[in-house]
Protein backbone atom coordinates (compact mmCIF):
# COMPACT_ATOMS: atom_id res chain seq x y z
CA UNK A 1 0.00 0.00 0.00
CA UNK A 2 2.92 2.40 1.22
CA UNK A 3 4.32 1.74 -2.61
CA UNK A 4 0.42 2.84 -4.40
CA UNK A 5 1.02 6.46 -2.40
CA UNK A 6 2.18 9.26 -4.01
CA UNK A 7 5.60 10.20 -3.21
CA UNK A 8 7.33 13.43 -1.91
CA UNK A 9 11.29 13.67 -1.58
CA UNK A 10 12.70 16.73 0.63
CA UNK A 11 15.94 17.81 1.96
CA UNK A 12 17.43 19.98 4.25
CA UNK A 13 21.15 21.15 3.11
CA UNK A 14 23.85 18.13 4.48
CA UNK A 15 25.16 20.46 6.87
CA UNK A 16 29.29 21.08 7.44
CA UNK A 17 30.68 19.22 10.39
CA UNK A 18 33.30 21.95 10.93
CA UNK A 19 31.21 23.28 13.83
CA UNK A 20 28.23 22.34 16.11
CA UNK A 21 24.76 23.63 14.43
CA UNK A 22 23.39 27.02 14.59
CA UNK A 23 20.38 28.55 14.59
CA UNK A 24 20.16 29.09 10.82
CA UNK A 25 21.05 24.65 10.35
CA UNK A 26 17.61 24.30 12.93
CA UNK A 27 15.61 27.01 11.14
CA UNK A 28 15.82 25.34 7.07
CA UNK A 29 15.32 21.84 9.19
CA UNK A 30 11.97 22.63 10.95
CA UNK A 31 10.45 24.52 7.69
CA UNK A 32 11.43 21.22 5.85
CA UNK A 33 10.38 18.59 8.64
CA UNK A 34 6.91 21.11 8.50
CA UNK A 35 6.21 20.70 4.88
CA UNK A 36 7.30 16.58 5.40
CA UNK A 37 4.53 16.37 8.05
CA UNK A 38 2.18 18.34 6.13
CA UNK A 39 2.85 15.97 2.90
CA UNK A 40 2.11 13.12 5.61
CA UNK A 41 -1.30 14.22 6.55
CA UNK A 42 -2.34 14.47 2.90
CA UNK A 43 -1.40 10.77 2.59
CA UNK A 44 1.94 11.47 0.58
CA UNK A 45 4.85 8.58 1.49
CA UNK A 46 7.46 11.42 2.32
CA UNK A 47 11.27 10.67 2.84
CA UNK A 48 12.71 13.59 4.38
CA UNK A 49 16.23 13.35 4.10
CA UNK A 50 19.16 15.52 6.50
CA UNK A 51 22.54 14.62 7.32
CA UNK A 52 26.22 15.89 7.31
CA UNK A 53 28.93 16.70 4.64
CA UNK A 54 31.76 15.40 5.97
CA UNK A 55 34.85 15.79 3.79
CA UNK A 56 37.22 18.66 2.80
CA UNK A 57 40.45 20.83 3.68
CA UNK A 58 38.24 22.38 6.06
CA UNK A 59 37.62 19.60 8.53
CA UNK A 60 41.01 18.36 8.11
CA UNK A 61 42.40 21.57 9.60
CA UNK A 62 39.81 22.24 12.28
CA UNK A 63 40.90 18.38 13.89
CA UNK A 64 44.43 19.33 13.39
CA UNK A 65 43.52 22.25 15.70
CA UNK A 66 42.12 19.86 18.00
CA UNK A 67 44.50 17.08 18.12
CA UNK A 68 41.73 14.51 16.97
CA UNK A 69 41.43 12.77 13.46
CA UNK A 70 38.81 14.16 11.13
CA UNK A 71 37.06 10.79 11.86
CA UNK A 72 36.50 11.90 15.70
CA UNK A 73 35.52 15.39 14.32
CA UNK A 74 33.03 13.92 11.95
CA UNK A 75 31.14 11.64 14.75
CA UNK A 76 31.44 14.15 17.55
CA UNK A 77 29.31 17.20 15.14
CA UNK A 78 27.23 14.87 13.47
CA UNK A 79 25.73 13.71 17.11
CA UNK A 80 25.03 17.14 17.76
CA UNK A 81 23.21 17.65 14.63
CA UNK A 82 21.02 14.59 15.57
CA UNK A 83 20.29 15.58 19.48
CA UNK A 84 19.37 19.12 18.07
CA UNK A 85 16.83 17.64 15.62
CA UNK A 86 15.74 15.26 18.48
CA UNK A 87 14.74 18.16 20.56
CA UNK A 88 13.27 20.32 17.91
CA UNK A 89 10.88 17.02 16.98
CA UNK A 90 12.53 16.76 13.51
CA UNK A 91 11.04 13.49 11.77
CA UNK A 92 13.65 12.69 9.47
CA UNK A 93 13.28 9.33 7.35
CA UNK A 94 17.19 9.77 6.65
CA UNK A 95 20.11 10.75 7.92
CA UNK A 96 23.23 11.00 5.45
CA UNK A 97 27.01 11.52 6.00
CA UNK A 98 29.52 11.61 3.13
CA UNK A 99 31.91 9.89 4.97
CA UNK A 100 29.17 6.33 4.84
CA UNK A 101 31.04 3.65 2.53
CA UNK A 102 28.08 3.52 1.11
CA UNK A 103 28.37 7.01 0.01
CA UNK A 104 31.45 6.36 -1.74
CA UNK A 105 30.30 3.94 -4.09
CA UNK A 106 27.57 6.49 -5.53
CA UNK A 107 30.19 9.19 -5.69
CA UNK A 108 32.41 6.64 -7.18
CA UNK A 109 30.00 5.61 -9.84
CA UNK A 110 28.38 9.05 -10.39
CA UNK A 111 31.84 10.57 -10.99
CA UNK A 112 32.86 7.52 -13.55
CA UNK A 113 29.86 8.43 -15.65
CA UNK A 114 30.69 12.22 -16.05
CA UNK A 115 34.07 10.70 -16.70
CA UNK A 116 33.45 8.55 -19.86
CA UNK A 117 30.76 11.36 -21.06
CA UNK A 118 34.26 13.58 -21.84
CA UNK A 119 33.24 16.18 -19.11
CA UNK A 120 36.22 16.13 -16.79
CA UNK A 121 39.50 16.96 -17.87
CA UNK A 122 43.01 17.70 -15.80
CA UNK A 123 44.09 21.68 -16.03
CA UNK A 124 46.45 24.32 -13.95
CA UNK A 125 44.36 26.23 -11.60
CA UNK A 126 45.63 29.37 -10.36
CA UNK A 127 43.31 31.96 -7.93
CA UNK A 128 42.59 32.88 -4.28
CA UNK A 129 40.88 30.11 -2.57
CA UNK A 130 38.72 30.37 1.21
CA UNK A 131 39.05 27.48 3.14
CA UNK A 132 35.98 27.96 4.99
CA UNK A 133 33.89 28.39 1.92
CA UNK A 134 35.83 25.42 0.21
CA UNK A 135 35.98 27.60 -2.75
CA UNK A 136 37.92 29.64 -5.31
CA UNK A 137 36.77 33.43 -4.93
CA UNK A 138 37.26 36.23 -7.89
CA UNK A 139 39.60 38.68 -6.96
CA UNK A 140 36.82 41.10 -7.50
CA UNK A 141 34.57 39.27 -5.06
CA UNK A 142 37.37 40.02 -2.25
CA UNK A 143 36.60 42.22 0.78
CA UNK A 144 39.17 44.51 2.92
CA UNK A 145 42.75 43.20 1.09
CA UNK A 146 41.98 39.80 0.47
CA UNK A 147 39.26 38.60 3.00
CA UNK A 148 36.46 36.54 2.39
CA UNK A 149 32.95 38.29 1.98
CA UNK A 150 31.49 35.84 3.70
CA UNK A 151 34.00 34.88 6.53
CA UNK A 152 35.37 38.47 6.94
CA UNK A 153 37.41 37.01 9.60
CA UNK A 154 39.67 34.53 6.99
CA UNK A 155 41.97 35.84 4.64
CA UNK A 156 42.21 34.11 1.01
CA UNK A 157 45.05 31.39 0.39
CA UNK A 158 46.68 32.16 -3.13
CA UNK A 159 46.39 28.42 -5.22
CA UNK A 160 48.51 27.09 -8.19
CA UNK A 161 47.81 24.02 -8.37
CA UNK A 162 46.83 20.72 -10.92
CA UNK A 163 43.45 20.13 -10.81
CA UNK A 164 40.38 18.09 -12.33
CA UNK A 165 37.83 20.19 -13.62
CA UNK A 166 33.90 19.87 -14.74
CA UNK A 167 32.70 21.22 -17.73
CA UNK A 168 30.40 23.36 -16.41
CA UNK A 169 30.21 25.72 -19.17
CA UNK A 170 28.97 22.73 -21.47
CA UNK A 171 25.87 23.00 -20.03
CA UNK A 172 25.35 26.88 -20.63
CA UNK A 173 22.07 26.22 -22.95
CA UNK A 174 20.88 23.29 -21.08
CA UNK A 175 20.11 25.20 -17.79
CA UNK A 176 18.93 27.96 -19.41
CA UNK A 177 16.69 26.04 -20.74
CA UNK A 178 15.50 24.02 -17.42
CA UNK A 179 15.22 27.56 -16.11
CA UNK A 180 12.85 29.06 -18.83
CA UNK A 181 10.57 25.56 -19.32
CA UNK A 182 10.42 24.69 -15.54
CA UNK A 183 10.22 28.86 -14.32
CA UNK A 184 9.02 27.64 -10.70
CA UNK A 185 12.70 25.16 -10.55
CA UNK A 186 14.20 28.35 -8.43
CA UNK A 187 12.24 29.77 -5.78
CA UNK A 188 11.39 32.41 -4.69
CA UNK A 189 11.51 34.41 -7.66
CA UNK A 190 14.08 36.56 -6.04
CA UNK A 191 16.55 33.60 -5.90
CA UNK A 192 15.50 32.70 -9.12
CA UNK A 193 16.56 36.55 -10.60
CA UNK A 194 19.92 35.77 -8.50
CA UNK A 195 20.85 32.56 -10.62
CA UNK A 196 19.77 34.03 -14.23
CA UNK A 197 21.69 36.87 -13.64
CA UNK A 198 24.56 34.37 -12.60
CA UNK A 199 24.52 32.46 -15.39
CA UNK A 200 24.15 35.25 -18.08
CA UNK A 201 27.34 36.01 -17.31
CA UNK A 202 28.80 33.06 -19.11
CA UNK A 203 29.74 30.28 -16.59
CA UNK A 204 33.12 28.90 -16.02
CA UNK A 205 34.42 25.01 -15.69
CA UNK A 206 34.87 24.60 -12.04
CA UNK A 207 37.76 22.44 -10.29
CA UNK A 208 36.13 19.32 -8.56
CA UNK A 209 40.00 17.59 -6.88
CA UNK A 210 42.32 18.70 -4.68
CA UNK A 211 45.62 17.29 -4.41
CA UNK A 212 47.46 17.15 -0.80
CA UNK A 213 44.32 16.44 0.83
CA UNK A 214 44.14 12.88 2.56
CA UNK A 215 40.51 13.61 3.82
CA UNK A 216 38.43 12.81 1.12
CA UNK A 217 37.11 10.21 -1.47
CA UNK A 218 40.05 9.60 -4.10
CA UNK A 219 39.38 10.41 -7.72
CA UNK A 220 39.24 6.75 -8.98
CA UNK A 221 40.82 7.56 -12.44
CA UNK A 222 44.14 8.91 -10.22
CA UNK A 223 44.02 8.34 -6.62
CA UNK A 224 46.67 11.41 -5.66
CA UNK A 225 43.28 13.27 -6.06
CA UNK A 226 40.84 13.72 -3.50
CA UNK A 227 37.50 14.84 -5.21
CA UNK A 228 36.27 18.40 -4.13
CA UNK A 229 33.85 18.38 -1.67
CA UNK A 230 30.95 20.09 -3.28
CA UNK A 231 31.11 16.92 -6.29
CA UNK A 232 30.94 14.88 -3.13
CA UNK A 233 28.70 16.46 -0.95
CA UNK A 234 25.88 16.75 -3.29
CA UNK A 235 25.80 12.92 -3.90
CA UNK A 236 24.84 12.68 -0.40
CA UNK A 237 21.22 13.82 -1.46
CA UNK A 238 21.45 10.47 -3.88
CA UNK A 239 23.11 7.80 -0.99
CA UNK A 240 20.17 8.51 0.78
CA UNK A 241 17.57 7.42 -1.53
CA UNK A 242 18.94 3.94 -0.45
CA UNK A 243 16.82 1.04 1.12
CA UNK A 244 19.23 0.14 4.27
CA UNK A 245 19.08 -3.00 2.25
CA UNK A 246 19.70 -2.16 -0.83
CA UNK A 247 23.12 -2.27 -3.18
CA UNK A 248 24.75 1.12 -3.45
CA UNK A 249 23.97 1.72 -7.17
CA UNK A 250 22.79 4.55 -8.67
CA UNK A 251 19.90 2.64 -10.21
CA UNK A 252 18.93 1.56 -7.18
CA UNK A 253 18.89 4.79 -5.49
CA UNK A 254 16.96 6.20 -8.30
CA UNK A 255 14.86 3.67 -8.58
CA UNK A 256 11.59 5.14 -5.98
CA UNK A 257 12.45 8.56 -5.14
CA UNK A 258 14.17 10.38 -7.80
CA UNK A 259 13.38 13.00 -8.80
CA UNK A 260 13.29 15.06 -5.25
CA UNK A 261 10.79 17.59 -4.87
CA UNK A 262 12.56 20.12 -3.16
CA UNK A 263 15.64 20.93 -1.90
CA UNK A 264 15.05 23.70 0.69
CA UNK A 265 18.61 25.46 1.54
CA UNK A 266 19.74 28.43 2.72
CA UNK A 267 21.07 31.63 -0.18
CA UNK A 268 24.41 31.08 0.56
CA UNK A 269 24.22 27.70 -1.55
CA UNK A 270 22.18 29.04 -3.93
CA UNK A 271 24.95 28.62 -6.27
CA UNK A 272 26.17 24.74 -5.89
CA UNK A 273 22.28 24.02 -6.20
CA UNK A 274 20.44 25.66 -9.04
CA UNK A 275 23.48 25.60 -11.40
CA UNK A 276 26.38 23.40 -10.38
CA UNK A 277 24.25 20.45 -9.29
CA UNK A 278 22.01 20.34 -12.48
CA UNK A 279 25.11 20.68 -14.90
CA UNK A 280 26.49 17.28 -12.88
CA UNK A 281 23.06 15.41 -13.23
CA UNK A 282 22.33 16.47 -16.42
CA UNK A 283 25.84 15.18 -17.26
CA UNK A 284 25.28 12.02 -15.49
CA UNK A 285 22.13 11.13 -17.57
CA UNK A 286 19.73 12.04 -14.86
CA UNK A 287 16.89 14.11 -14.41
CA UNK A 288 16.75 17.60 -12.42
CA UNK A 289 15.03 17.08 -9.34
CA UNK A 290 11.87 19.57 -9.45
CA UNK A 291 12.41 22.88 -6.91
CA UNK A 292 15.38 24.25 -4.99
CA UNK A 293 14.13 26.78 -2.44
CA UNK A 294 16.89 29.32 -1.17
CA UNK A 295 16.08 30.63 2.02
CA UNK A 296 16.95 33.91 4.09
CA UNK A 297 19.75 34.74 6.70
CA UNK A 298 18.79 35.57 10.15
CA UNK A 299 19.12 38.06 12.14
CA UNK A 300 19.45 38.73 16.29
CA UNK A 301 17.84 42.13 17.55
CA UNK A 302 18.31 43.34 14.03
CA UNK A 303 21.92 42.74 13.55
CA UNK A 304 24.19 40.38 11.80
CA UNK A 305 25.21 37.13 14.30
CA UNK A 306 28.87 35.89 14.65
CA UNK A 307 30.86 34.64 17.12
CA UNK A 308 33.12 37.76 16.81
CA UNK A 309 30.60 40.28 17.66
CA UNK A 310 29.01 37.80 20.72
CA UNK A 311 25.75 37.94 19.75
CA UNK A 312 25.07 34.18 18.44
CA UNK A 313 21.72 32.46 19.32
CA UNK A 314 22.28 28.57 20.56
CA UNK A 315 19.64 26.83 19.36
CA UNK A 316 19.77 24.19 22.26
CA UNK A 317 19.93 26.79 24.96
CA UNK A 318 16.64 28.82 23.30
CA UNK A 319 15.01 25.30 22.98
CA UNK A 320 15.63 23.73 27.20
CA UNK A 321 14.17 28.07 27.88
CA UNK A 322 11.02 27.54 25.58
CA UNK A 323 10.29 24.17 24.26
CA UNK A 324 10.27 23.02 20.75
CA UNK A 325 6.44 23.82 19.58
CA UNK A 326 7.29 28.00 20.44
CA UNK A 327 10.85 27.65 18.63
CA UNK A 328 8.86 26.38 15.81
CA UNK A 329 6.03 28.23 15.81
CA UNK A 330 8.08 31.91 16.08
CA UNK A 331 10.34 30.76 13.57
CA UNK A 332 7.79 30.09 11.10
CA UNK A 333 4.98 32.29 11.61
CA UNK A 334 7.12 35.74 11.89
CA UNK A 335 9.46 35.34 9.38
CA UNK A 336 8.26 34.59 5.21
CA UNK A 337 10.44 31.65 4.24
CA UNK A 338 12.69 33.19 1.69
CA UNK A 339 13.15 36.58 2.98
CA UNK A 340 15.99 37.42 5.67
CA UNK A 341 14.11 37.70 9.44
CA UNK A 342 14.52 38.63 13.21
CA UNK A 343 15.04 36.51 16.49
CA UNK A 344 14.09 39.22 19.26
CA UNK A 345 13.40 37.47 22.65
CA UNK A 346 10.89 40.07 23.28
CA UNK A 347 8.88 39.82 19.91
CA UNK A 348 9.03 35.82 20.79
CA UNK A 349 7.45 35.58 24.20
CA UNK A 350 4.86 38.40 23.54
CA UNK A 351 4.00 36.46 19.72
CA UNK A 352 4.19 32.77 21.50
CA UNK A 353 1.82 34.22 24.64
CA UNK A 354 -0.79 36.11 21.92
CA UNK A 355 -1.30 33.19 19.79
CA UNK A 356 -0.85 30.29 21.44
CA UNK A 357 -1.09 30.89 25.16
CA UNK A 358 -3.44 33.78 25.15
CA UNK A 359 -6.01 32.74 22.27
CA UNK A 360 -5.84 28.97 21.32
CA UNK A 361 -4.99 27.58 24.92
CA UNK A 362 -7.18 29.40 27.30
CA UNK A 363 -10.41 29.60 24.85
CA UNK A 364 -9.88 26.06 24.65
CA UNK A 365 -9.53 25.66 28.28
CA UNK A 366 -12.61 27.58 28.99
CA UNK A 367 -14.92 25.96 26.19
CA UNK A 368 -14.00 22.72 27.54
CA UNK A 369 -15.21 23.22 31.05
CA UNK A 370 -18.45 24.58 29.74
CA UNK A 371 -18.49 21.65 28.02
CA UNK A 372 -18.46 19.41 30.67
CA UNK A 373 -21.08 21.67 32.83
CA UNK A 374 -23.17 22.51 29.87
CA UNK A 375 -22.94 19.28 27.87
CA UNK A 376 -22.30 16.21 30.46
CA UNK A 377 -18.36 16.47 29.00
CA UNK A 378 -19.17 15.46 25.60
CA UNK A 379 -19.29 17.22 22.55
CA UNK A 380 -22.62 18.79 21.98
CA UNK A 381 -24.90 16.14 20.02
CA UNK A 382 -24.94 18.04 16.74
CA UNK A 383 -22.99 17.61 13.15
CA UNK A 384 -20.82 20.10 11.54
CA UNK A 385 -23.60 20.35 8.62
CA UNK A 386 -26.83 21.27 11.17
CA UNK A 387 -24.70 24.22 11.91
CA UNK A 388 -26.04 27.27 9.87
CA UNK A 389 -23.72 28.43 7.08
CA UNK A 390 -24.22 31.59 8.13
CA UNK A 391 -22.62 31.16 11.65
CA UNK A 392 -19.28 33.46 11.47
CA UNK A 393 -17.02 30.18 12.31
CA UNK A 394 -17.98 27.85 9.81
CA UNK A 395 -17.75 31.05 7.24
CA UNK A 396 -13.92 31.26 7.98
CA UNK A 397 -13.18 27.47 8.56
CA UNK A 398 -15.14 26.39 5.62
CA UNK A 399 -12.68 27.72 2.71
CA UNK A 400 -9.59 27.90 5.41
CA UNK A 401 -8.18 24.68 4.90
CA UNK A 402 -7.76 25.12 0.63
CA UNK A 403 -5.94 28.53 2.10
CA UNK A 404 -3.57 26.76 4.79
CA UNK A 405 -3.18 24.21 1.87
CA UNK A 406 -2.05 26.54 -0.49
CA UNK A 407 0.25 28.43 1.85
CA UNK A 408 2.09 25.18 2.93
CA UNK A 409 2.53 24.08 -0.86
CA UNK A 410 4.42 27.27 -1.20
CA UNK A 411 6.21 27.08 1.59
CA UNK A 412 4.11 29.84 3.01
CA UNK A 413 4.13 28.92 6.52
CA UNK A 414 4.21 32.50 7.99
CA UNK A 415 0.64 32.78 6.14
CA UNK A 416 -0.72 29.47 6.74
CA UNK A 417 -0.26 30.45 10.67
CA UNK A 418 -2.16 33.92 10.35
CA UNK A 419 -5.16 32.12 8.32
CA UNK A 420 -5.43 29.49 11.09
CA UNK A 421 -5.03 32.49 14.00
CA UNK A 422 -7.53 34.68 12.18
CA UNK A 423 -10.23 32.00 13.13
CA UNK A 424 -8.89 31.25 16.73
CA UNK A 425 -9.15 35.17 17.44
CA UNK A 426 -12.71 35.41 15.72
CA UNK A 427 -13.41 32.28 17.79
CA UNK A 428 -12.67 34.60 20.84
CA UNK A 429 -14.88 37.54 19.86
CA UNK A 430 -17.82 34.81 18.91
CA UNK A 431 -17.40 32.92 22.56
CA UNK A 432 -17.82 36.93 24.30
CA UNK A 433 -20.53 37.72 21.97
CA UNK A 434 -22.46 34.55 22.11
CA UNK A 435 -22.25 34.63 26.02
CA UNK A 436 -23.08 30.65 26.09
CA UNK A 437 -22.85 30.95 30.06
CA UNK A 438 -25.74 33.56 29.97
CA UNK A 439 -27.67 31.32 26.97
CA UNK A 440 -27.68 28.28 29.69
CA UNK A 441 -29.13 30.67 32.48
CA UNK A 442 -31.82 31.24 29.99
CA UNK A 443 -32.21 27.64 29.01
CA UNK A 444 -31.79 28.41 25.72
CA UNK A 445 -29.95 24.20 25.63
CA UNK A 446 -29.92 24.27 21.56
CA UNK A 447 -28.00 27.75 21.40
CA UNK A 448 -25.34 26.80 23.98
CA UNK A 449 -24.74 23.77 21.96
CA UNK A 450 -24.40 25.59 18.43
CA UNK A 451 -21.81 28.12 19.81
CA UNK A 452 -19.89 25.55 22.11
CA UNK A 453 -19.82 22.98 18.61
CA UNK A 454 -18.76 25.89 16.48
CA UNK A 455 -16.04 26.74 18.91
CA UNK A 456 -14.80 23.26 19.93
CA UNK A 457 -14.42 22.26 15.93
CA UNK A 458 -12.81 25.55 15.00
CA UNK A 459 -10.18 24.92 17.97
CA UNK A 460 -9.63 21.20 16.37
CA UNK A 461 -9.03 22.47 12.75
CA UNK A 462 -6.72 25.10 13.75
CA UNK A 463 -4.86 21.99 15.83
CA UNK A 464 -5.22 20.33 12.40
CA UNK A 465 -3.84 22.49 10.13
CA UNK A 466 -0.73 23.46 12.87
CA UNK A 467 -0.14 20.56 13.62
CA UNK A 468 3.04 20.61 10.95
CA UNK A 469 4.35 23.01 13.06
CA UNK A 470 3.29 22.92 16.67
CA UNK A 471 2.89 18.77 16.49
CA UNK A 472 2.97 18.56 20.25
CA UNK A 473 0.42 21.29 21.13
CA UNK A 474 -2.27 19.96 18.46
CA UNK A 475 -1.83 16.49 19.80
CA UNK A 476 -2.49 17.83 23.41
CA UNK A 477 -5.74 19.84 22.06
CA UNK A 478 -6.76 16.56 19.98
CA UNK A 479 -6.66 14.22 22.83
CA UNK A 480 -8.56 16.79 25.05
CA UNK A 481 -11.21 16.83 22.19
CA UNK A 482 -11.55 12.79 22.65
CA UNK A 483 -9.53 12.13 19.64
CA UNK A 484 -6.81 8.94 19.95
CA UNK A 485 -4.28 10.91 17.78
CA UNK A 486 -0.65 11.66 18.24
CA UNK A 487 0.73 13.37 15.39
CA UNK A 488 4.34 12.63 16.39
CA UNK A 489 3.17 8.94 15.77
CA UNK A 490 2.22 8.67 12.13
CA UNK A 491 1.17 5.44 12.48
CA UNK A 492 -1.92 6.54 15.82
CA UNK A 493 -3.15 9.14 13.07
CA UNK A 494 -3.25 7.16 9.61
CA UNK A 495 -5.90 4.96 10.36
CA UNK A 496 -8.21 7.19 12.43
CA UNK A 497 -7.35 10.15 10.17
CA UNK A 498 -8.95 10.74 6.64
CA UNK A 499 -7.19 13.98 5.61
CA UNK A 500 -10.07 15.46 3.64
CA UNK A 501 -12.73 14.63 6.55
CA UNK A 502 -10.18 15.98 9.10
CA UNK A 503 -9.17 19.33 7.02
CA UNK A 504 -12.76 20.28 6.76
CA UNK A 505 -14.74 22.32 9.34
CA UNK A 506 -17.62 20.09 11.00
CA UNK A 507 -15.71 17.00 11.49
CA UNK A 508 -15.92 16.54 15.45
CA UNK A 509 -18.56 13.92 15.92
CA UNK A 510 -21.38 14.48 18.31
CA UNK A 511 -21.41 13.19 21.55
CA UNK A 512 -18.11 12.72 21.56
CA UNK A 513 -16.08 12.31 25.47
CA UNK A 514 -13.91 15.26 25.83
CA UNK A 515 -10.96 14.77 28.20
CA UNK A 516 -9.79 16.62 31.08
CA UNK A 517 -9.70 20.63 30.52
CA UNK A 518 -5.60 21.43 31.01
CA UNK A 519 -3.35 24.32 29.85
CA UNK A 520 -1.59 23.46 26.52
CA UNK A 521 0.52 26.02 25.93
CA UNK A 522 1.80 28.13 29.31
CA UNK A 523 2.45 31.72 28.88
CA UNK A 524 6.02 32.02 28.71
CA UNK A 525 7.89 34.70 31.03
CA UNK A 526 11.28 36.69 29.85
CA UNK A 527 13.62 35.83 32.53
CA UNK A 528 14.77 38.83 34.49
CA UNK A 529 18.80 38.06 33.87
CA UNK A 530 20.82 36.09 31.37
CA UNK A 531 18.99 36.98 27.98
CA UNK A 532 19.45 34.94 24.69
Amino acid sequence: MENQKKTFAITTPLYYVNDVPHIGSAYTTMAADAIARFKRLEGNAVLLITGTDEHGQKIQRTAEEKGISPQSQCDKVAASFDSLWQKLNIQYDRFSRTTAARHEAIVKEFFQRVWDNGDIYLAQKQGWYCVSCEEFKEKRDLVNDGYCPIHTNKKAEWRDEENYFFCLSKYQTQLEILYETQEDFIQPRSRRNEVLNFVQQGLQDFSISRVNLDWGIPVPTDPKHTIYVWFDALLGYVTALLDPEDEPTLEKALARWWPIDLHLIGKDILRFHAVYWPAMLLSAGISTPKKVFGHGFLTKDGQKMGKSMGNTLDPVALLDRYGADAVRYYFLREIELGQDGDFNENRFVDVLNSDLANDLGNLLNRTLKMANKYCNNQSPNLKGEQIPAENPLKEIGMELSDRVTVAYNKLNFSEACKEIIHLVTNSNKYIDQQAPWSLYKQGKQAEVEEVLYSILESIRLSAYLLSPITPDLSSQIYQQLGFKIDFNQPSSFEPNINFDVHKSWGSLPPLQPLGEAKPVFLRLELPEESPL
